[in-house]
């Protein structure tokens, strides 16, 4: 049945609903093509007739008649000895030339890099291309080969596999710093494209005529660590994260109504007025203690002198190293504060007058009191 419809079939066509099919083979009966078939092919298409595993003719876009004028190679490689109405054995290729505007990629693991700024880091990319035959004997040649359907699955990991290898070569030649690679994605993906286009081009007939950066990510570990960088840089003062610190927690224990709640709600809202106290003070009043010059008690009202500041009160000046700078003087007071607010943590280094060296504060006798092990919450009362 097969060869009897061939005998009825003279039009050559293809329309393609898959949106992915790069190249589509006729089907014919024993590949018998009728001497006068009509051949129709469309825009974004071409057709390469093939005989005896050569390309004989390539049809542009249009209506072609399969008369001997019109298949000059294919003519005098058949050497039509059975007249012009005889079938002749060849097989017809259609070659999609439109572009492939759903083709994705992506790094499956990590590209290094030498970064200006941070030295050695990772990055992970994922984007689109667009694809486009741009020479189908040489696509045919190449990758299709005998396919009857060759479709875009079976290059995109091909191509995958190309562009990792020149991702990497590319950004660790831009000398763009990590940082700014998101204001200069169109650029990279502008230069991948060209890089691409040139190899692909000349070896498998296509080229690359867009090519888009999605999105350049870092590992979640250099990510954390940026963000810690960025925090510091918005909050800029130790005193200041002190603050929002016991804000944050003075709103949260008001939210928390109960004993235990109104009890740090309490101790915080003293601690907090402590350092607004301090923040409106005037700058005398802030200057560390040991830094004011000494002067004779001034006479109270009714003849008496002020009293000395009680024996044995503790005047020290702290500082704290954070993030590798010195934060400080802070006194005993609001440095003990910034202890139970969070800001200053087990871990960080401290020194006062008197000390020989920096030591974790954890480690210095005055403040080991506030590292202690707290006790678990009290069990459900009856």
């Amino acid at each position: 049945m097969d060869r009897v419809r061939g005998e009825f079939i003279d039009i050559l066509e293809w329309t393609d609903d898959s949106r992915d099919t790069i190249v589509w083979r006729f089907p014919r009966y024993e590949n018998e093509i009728k001497m006068g078939a009509k051949l129709i092919v469309r825009e974004s298409q071409v057709a390469v007739f093939v005989n005896m595993g050569r390309i004989a003719d390539v049809f542009a876009p249009g209506m072609y008649e399969l008369q001997t004028g019109n298949l000059p190679i294919l003519s005098t490689l058949q050497g039509w000895k059975y007249g012009f109405h005889s079938p002749f054995k060849a097989e017809v290729y259609f070659v999609t030339t439109r572009q492939f505007t759903d083709m994705k990629w992506g790094t499956q693991n990590p590209v290094t890099v030498r970064d200006p700024e941070f030295g050695m880091v990772r990055l992970r990319a994922f984007g689109g291309y667009a694809a486009r035959v741009t020479d189908p004997a040489k696509l045919l040649t190449e990758l299709a080969g005998t396919d009857p359907m060759f479709r875009t699955e079976e290059v995109e990991e091909y191509f995958r596999q190309l562009i990792v290898g020149k991702l990497g070569t590319l950004l660790g030649s831009s000398g763009i710093p990590m940082l700014d690679l998101a204001a200069r994605q169109a650029e990279l993906g502008d230069r991948l494209g060209k890089m691409l286009t040139d190899e692909l081009a000349v070896s498998h007939g296509i080229s690359v005529p867009k090519f888009i950066i999605e999105n350049i990510s870092l590992p979640p570990e250099v990510e954390q660590a940026i963000d810690a960088r960025s925090r510091m840089g918005i909050i800029g003062n130790l005193d200041n994260y002190a603050r929002m610190q016991a804000a944050d927690a003075v709103r949260d224990a008001a939210n928390n109504p109960g004993g235990a709640g109104e009890g740090i709600g309490l101790g915080l809202g003293m601690a907090a007025g402590q350092q607004m106290a301090q923040a409106f003070a005037t700058p005398q009043q802030n200057q560390p203690a040991q830094q004011q010059p000494y002067a004779p008690a001034a006479p109270a009202p009714g003849g008496g002198a002020v009293p000395p500041p009680l024996p044995g009160q503790q005047q020290y000046q702290w500082y704290v190293a954070v993030d590798g700078q010195q934060q400080g003087p802070y006194d005993h007071a609001t440095f003990t504060g910034h202890i139970s607010s969070g800001a200053v943590r087990a871990g960080m280094l401290a020194w006062r007058d008197g000390m020989g060296s920096w030591q974790p504060v954890e480690n210095v006798p005055e403040l080991a009191q506030h590292f202690r092990a707290t006790p678990p919450p009290l069990p459900p009362q009856a």
